[in-house]
């Protein structure tokens, strides 16, 4: 009785392997198609920085020289490097606050039964599918001193003019400008979308209650929408630390390096000085900071996604 027990136990080990086998083959079948682009364009790139990054490797010559650690050292010692690290906690502060906020203000707005709610759509999402480029060329424009329309609207209203892009003071607070306003349709539409799956019978039996609208947006509004706004601050605290194509059309990032990014610094030493070792480590830097900050976030959402 006891050996055709183990015999039992046995083969349905035996059936068990095969079945996970099975199935592990079948997961593999649907996961490779997508892990094949993401190996060859993302993990192998990172691979290849961090090893880059430990050489001396000049972006011109064949040869790569081992150097270890000395670029993460240098980058350290560099006090552009620091500069750029401040830049870019600025501008990320400054690029996801108001593009969650004013994102959904609009959202607010055209949830409401307005005519031609189809065409404001449209038109606040138009930025966002615009390329940076060209959109960082109109801006230039309205951003010039003279004859600009910023400074002609400002002039309009009594206040004082500004230099913008041409100096360092307003430089950083342009960029920041012109990445907000590419970005708030985005937010605006995935708002939109959260917002239309909300209950209506929630915001019903708050009005049973006396509930008023900022009642209502605070209690029920805001946390059922709270999935949505943990997505837009990773998308957008990604976008802001890896953008580039704005400041490179805008300031160069000057004047005086007042708009260098970590990603700008990365260009500047690899294309401009060809010291792409530490560019590459700047790079890794770059990151390091992005996987650590999704996740403190990713932590923080068990707190206030779960509604």
């Amino acid at each position: 009785m006891n050996i055709s027990s183990e015999k039992h136990v046995k083969s349905n080990r035996i059936k068990n392997k095969k079945t996970d086998i099975k199935k592990f083959f079948k997961v593999l079948f649907f996961v490779l198609p997508a892990m094949i682009p993401m190996s060859l364009f993302w993990i192998y790139p990172i691979l290849k920085s961090g090893w880059v990054s430990l050489t001396d490797w000049d972006y011109m010559s064949t040869d790569y020289n081992f150097v270890g650690l000395e670029n993460y050292s240098d980058i350290f010692d560099d006090a552009r490097f620091w500069d750029a690290f401040a830049h870019t906690g600025v501008f990320a502060i400054g690029t996801i606050i108001p593009t969650i906020v004013l994102g959904l203000m609009f959202a607010l707005l055209l949830q409401n039964q307005l005519k031609g709610k189809a065409i404001y759509r449209f038109l606040l999402f138009s930025p966002w599918i615009t390329p940076t480029v060209a959109i960082s060329i109109v801006w230039s424009w309205i951003f010039q001193p003279k004859g600009g329309m910023a400074n002609e609207i400002l002039t309009l209203l009594n206040l004082p003019t500004l230099e913008w892009i041409n100096s360092s003071d307003t430089a950083l607070l342009s960029v920041i400008i012109v990445t907000v306003w590419k970005s708030i349709g985005y937010a605006c539409i995935f708002y939109l979308t959260a917002l239309d799956k909300i209950p209506s019978e929630r915001y019903e039996a708050a009005s049973l209650d006396g509930a008023g609208f900022f009642k209502k947006l605070i209690y029920i509004s805001i946390p059922g929408i709270s999935p949505t706004t943990f997505f837009l601050t990773i998308i957008t605290m990604v976008d802001a630390l890896k953008a580039y194509d704005q400041i490179q059309i805008l300031t160069q990032g000057g004047p005086s390096g007042s708009t260098r990014t970590l990603t700008y610094l990365y260009y500047q030493l690899g294309f401009e000085e060809f010291k792409m070792g530490r560019a590459s480590a700047v790079a890794i830097i770059i990151v390091l900071v992005t996987v650590t900050l999704s996740f403190i976030q990713f932590k923080l959402s068990k707190k206030w996604v779960n509604y």
